[in-house]
């Protein structure tokens, strides 16, 4: 194998990969055809080609099918958290700073496709079970964020206060329309009047 280069993917890891994604797309099809709630489990695995057990090695529920896609962002997390070049954080604005980029990193990322964010949403913003996980969703990045500040060296307290920080900047990009041409300026831009309001306040 040349350097720099990856290695192949064995067999069942990409049998497994096109299995999840047809899983995906086909219960994407159905939840934007017929509504969230008229859509069964063994509807997607039908229109995926896939059986009930193959689907549920998967994903749990047909819920965690609309989140798929976040899984690619917990793993952008995981990731950070893992990697051998970080900074170490010393206080809460450091802190704010190294999550402000790993956040706009993910919006990036989730807004790449625009209508496919779009589309997401209004599902989610249709089915009230869909809010109630969404929320969960944000809990599971707030404890990742956490996760990667302390394996930098963050005290626990910062950490926390800092990751619910970031993913309120988030939040707030999201409540101003959440529109995915603007959410990366729009969350860099809760960022910067956070942190100005913190240099403000240590300066005083």
């Amino acid at each position: 194998m040349l350097p720099g280069m990856n290695p192949p993917i064995p067999l069942v890891e990409r049998k497994r990969r096109q299995a999840r994604a047809r899983i995906v797309q086909a219960a994407e099809e159905l939840f934007f055809a017929r509504g969230f709630d008229d859509v069964s489990v063994s509807d997607i695995a039908e229109r995926a080609e896939v059986g009930r057990t193959t689907f549920f090695r998967h994903f749990s529920d047909k819920q965690e099918v609309v989140f798929a896609k976040e899984q690619q962002l917990l793993e952008m997390i995981t990731a950070a958290g893992q990697a051998d070049d970080f900074v170490p954080v010393n206080d809460m604005t450091e802190a704010v700073e190294q999550l402000c980029r790993l956040v706009l990193a993910m919006c990036a990322r989730a807004t790449a496709d625009p209508e496919d964010y779009a589309r997401h949403f209004r599902l989610v913003e249709q089915t009230v079970d869909l809010r109630a996980r969404d929320a969960l969703k944000m809990q599971e990045f707030a404890g990742q964020l956490i996760d990667v500040l302390i394996n930098r060296g963050a005290d626990p307290t910062v950490a926390a206060s800092a990751a619910y920080v970031a993913l309120g900047c988030y939040l707030t990009a999201r409540s101003l329309g959440n529109d995915p041409r603007t959410l990366v300026d729009d969350t860099q831009a809760a960022f910067d009047r956070i942190l100005k309001l913190g240099t403000a306040t240590t300066s005083a």
